[in-house]
């Protein structure tokens, strides 16, 4: 096993190598792949490593043109009841597998994703309306996670620490605390909980996906897994995970896959007193009405929850404004604003408004909107009808309560949901600042005195990420200091809330953003998928 992590980082590799091309055409060539031979099919569910299937079947529709992704199975209670007891049946074996072979089934991997990264970027694409760019950097992150909790589990050596108390050469007649006695060797051990559900959501079905599973496998925990199928479907990028753990080795039962409504199959996961604990990523109700239900029925399990953000970025008037528009036109509208960490807030300092919001249009009027297989298109499509209608009623109330600086209409391109990035003025009191909106829409108000803007852009239940531009010292350090979020990024030109790289950023949420304060990438995630035993044996 390699002894440093290093970042896949492949598009910045082919094009600092001079070979955008070819990474333009192996990403071209996947795509033909996927639409001949993988596009259209039936799909089966994976219970205990066999193939399953339901009565009823989902159709998943790829969100850029609406043709048919792939017939699914409408998975049920029972088919999770049936996934739970193959996911416990298979705990002890695979619990008991020492760290190290379970690092070394998650080092392959990563390698048999870098294998077929191209084919499963080009799935992706069509199923959830990425660009290639988005898509290939979503695959790379995956890989990143595989390798940096492979060799973050082997470096801590499985979480276990060997202690021992020396004997005394002094007896006494009855015990008590700190009470002299014979040697005793002392282990502290990270233990697996049991079987944990994954649901995953729809906006990085792969890496998200990928560090929720590995996180609770490597651990030693056995996973049911449940992509995004309800309304916006991700389930053949499901499918594409499994048969990469099944063909890395993670032995049959360990890892189930399967698919179905949140009613139901996300239901089970929840009220099952077998399932010890969830990971869970998506909107804030979402994730504590999970909480919620569990500790109502009196059960306890551990939940690993990322529920969302409403990001905001704070433009100084001593900010560099080229910095500031080129990161939050990116974190704004990159994949059509559908991350939970995109800039959807901005306060501008009222004397450097006009200028930023006029650079600002002026840049975001160059994104072509369009379907995203074509690499001159930055704006993709909505992932679904639903999506368009919350865009549509965000439009209206921003034209009757606020003004439309740019955008706010529907694009007409083919069969998707498309519409044009919207940039808007408000008051912060109106619940477009406040809301996740999970749109390609921009919401700015302006400030006079820089505690104001801190005010405002703590003033809302979540903290996920928040961005700063400014080139005053004391600004940077009232910012790091009192900004309510887990991921800060500050004069970033690439993007101003967006891109947390594995190994470097962790990403963690604070308040309704998530839940343990602990985030993904970073040395501290893998822990929250064990608890602690103190093991003393006196010789």
């Amino acid at each position: 096993m390699q002894a440093d992590f290093k970042n896949e980082f492949t598009y910045k590799k082919f094009l600092e190598s001079g070979k955008e091309g070819e990474f333009d055409a192996l990403f071209d060539s996947a795509v033909e792949r996927t639409r001949k031979n993988v596009l259209g099919k039936k799909y089966p569910m994976y219970i205990n490593g066999k193939e399953t299937y339901a009565n009823e079947e989902l159709v998943q529709y790829s969100p850029i043109d609406r043709a048919v992704m792939g017939r699914f199975q409408k998975g049920t209670r029972e088919h999770a009841k049936q996934a739970i007891e193959a996911a416990q049946s298979a705990f002890d074996n695979w619990s008991d597998t020492g760290y190290k072979e379970r690092a070394a089934v998650f080092q392959k991997a990563a390698d048999i994703f870098s294998e077929r990264k191209f084919d499963i970027s080009a799935i992706l694409s069509i199923e959830n309306g990425k660009s290639r760019y988005e898509s290939v950097g979503e695959v790379d992150e995956a890989i990143d996670f595989l390798r940096y909790y492979a060799i973050d589990l082997v470096k801590n050596k499985g979480y276990v620490r060997r202690m021992s108390l020396q004997a005394s050469t002094v007896k006494v007649k009855a015990g008590f605390q700190g009470a002299p006695g014979r040697e005793e060797k002392v282990g502290i051990a990270m233990r697996a909980y049991g079987v944990f559900g994954v649901i995953a959501p729809f906006n990085f079905p792969v890496s998200i996906s990928v560090g929720m599973s590995t996180g609770a496998l490597i651990t030693g925990n056995t996973v049911i897994f449940k992509p995004s199928s309800t309304d916006n479907m991700t389930m053949l990028t499901g499918h594409e995970i499994y048969r990469v753990f099944r063909d890395a080795g993670v032995p049959a039962g360990v890892f189930n896959y399967v698919t179905g409504p949140g009613s139901e199959v996300g239901d089970e996961l929840v009220v099952n007193p077998k399932v010890s604990g969830i990971a869970f990523t998506g909107s804030k109700n979402a994730g504590i009405g999970m909480i919620k239900k569990t500790y109502d029925m009196g059960l306890q399990k551990a939940f690993i929850v990322e529920m969302g953000g409403k990001n905001p970025v704070i433009v100084s008037k001593y900010a560099n404004l080229d910095d500031a528009v080129s990161g939050i036109a990116s974190a704004a509208f990159g994949y059509c604003g559908q991350k939970c960490s995109a800039a959807s807030r901005a306060y501008v300092h009222e004397s450097v408004k006009e200028e930023f919001v006029s650079k600002l249009v002026e840049r975001v009027r160059g994104f072509r909107i369009g379907n995203p297989l074509s690499k001159d298109n930055y704006i993709g499509p909505l992932i679904s009808n639903a999506a368009l209608d919350r865009y549509k009623a965000a439009v209206q109330e921003a034209r009757s309560s606020g003004r439309v600086i740019y955008g706010g209409n529907q694009a007409d391109i083919g069969n998707g949901a498309y519409v044009e990035p919207t940039i808007v003025e408000a008051q912060h009191s109106n619940r477009l600042f406040h809301e996740e909106l999970f749109l390609p829409f921009l919401v700015i108000d302006s400030f006079k005195n820089f505690d104001d803007a801190l005010a405002m852009a703590n003033d809302v239940p979540y903290g996920l990420t928040a961005g700063l531009y400014s080139q005053k010292k004391s600004e940077i350090n009232q910012f790091i200091k009192h900004i309510q979020a887990g991921v800060i990024y500050i004069n970033r030109e690439t993007s101003a809330t967006t891109g947390a790289i594995v190994g470097l950023h962790t990403f963690v949420g604070w308040k309704s953003s998530g839940l343990t304060g602990k985030g993904t990438g970073s040395r501290f995630y893998l822990q929250q998928f064990m608890r602690e035993q103190s093991q003393a044996v006196v010789k």
